[in-house]
């Protein structure tokens, strides 16, 4: 059964993103699922979608690529005819996890384009939507690496510190339309993305005191702060942050 709302979730075939789409489905949103390169597994998360009664629609589109952002927003409106919510979820690492003192320009450009780049541009095309429908709510699903520093991926945390400004910049702009922006700032997620750094991880969580709760977090973690807000639990809020973390971002004696 759908509920009438639209949401497009950019990076939804898989980890985060995944867990997002199908929650939202469980709830009756219909689901644009953006991926970029994992079809098969696009087409897993619309069955998925489909099994609570929802609509599921799938859409191939590079963030960082103006036309295929165009195409995205496009084809959501031709499918649906609206856009209730966007959840800014698609995001790299960097290939090599190089020194500040060594890292590429190559990478640089690659990670600012994909994470922050595109989410801005992408977000000004659904706020005149949404600006016209005067309604509708945008999520940005950005990092601890926001305001952690790194010094062996210095530009995935810049990319995801500018996601964190663009979050109230596009809060200032939009209130006046009735439509709320909101950051999701997950800590250290169980993810593929993570897979290649668990030893590291685990040692910390549960060795070294890095979070009060000794756990990794889960991508179902996330898709319940992002629900908490699809469901309009936070109406007076905007331009917040919301930390799924673990406790990880406040200091401790």
């Amino acid at each position: 059964m759908t509920n009438g709302q639209v949401a497009i979730v950019t990076g939804g075939s898989r980890g985060i993103g995944r867990a997002i789409a199908e929650a939202l489905g469980s709830e009756g949103f219909s689901v644009v699922v953006n991926y970029n390169k994992a079809a098969s597994a696009a087409e897993e998360v619309k069955t998925e979608i489909e099994k609570h009664g929802a609509k599921a629609h799938i859409v191939q589109a590079d963030v960082s690529n103006r036309d295929d952002r165009r195409k995205l927003v496009d084809e959501t409106l031709k499918a649906f005819g609206k856009i209730d919510l966007l959840v800014n979820n698609a995001g790299v690492a960097p290939d090599v996890r190089a020194d500040v003192l060594d890292a590429s320009e190559e990478s640089f450009d690659r990670l600012i384009n994909i994470n922050l780049k595109g989410p801005y541009f992408l977000t000004q095309l659904v706020s005149r939507q949404m600006a016209e429908q005067k309604s509708g709510k945008i999520i940005n699903i950005t990092s601890i690496s926001a305001y952690t520093a790194h010094t062996n991926r210095g530009d995935y945390g810049i990319s995801k510190a500018g996601l964190a400004m663009m979050t109230q910049v596009f809060a200032a702009r939009m209130a006046e339309f009735g439509v709320n922006v909101y950051e999701i700032r997950p800590g250290v997620i169980a993810t593929d993305m993570t897979g290649a750094v668990k030893e590291k991880y685990d040692d910390l969580i549960f060795n070294k005191d890095m979070t009060p709760i000794k756990r990794w977090g889960k991508p179902d973690d996330v898709a319940r702060a992002v629900l908490a807000i699809a469901k309009d639990y936070l109406p007076f809020s905007t331009g917040e942050v919301i930390n799924v973390d673990g406790g990880f971002h406040f200091r401790r004696l």
